[in-house]
């Protein structure tokens, strides 16, 4: 049995765990919460990666 791997047999049971400790009703809420965090790091990941003159751009084409 190789170490550090998870089977379709692991994966069942932390489903049925998941179920069990946060409802049926409560889990696409929760799938929600953690796509929506994590679109949210990759976005700032990608912010931080843009050169800050960039934004200084885009804030001067705003004003008049």
């Amino acid at each position: 049995m190789p170490c550090g791997r998870i089977g379709s047999t692991e994966l069942l049971l932390i489903a049925l765990l998941l179920v069990v400790l946060f409802g049926a009703g409560r889990l696409p809420e929760l799938g929600r919460g953690l796509g929506l965090g994590i679109r949210r790091f990759k976005k700032s990941i990608h912010e931080e990666d843009s050169p800050p003159a960039d934004k200084d751009d885009k804030d001067e084409r705003k004003q008049p």
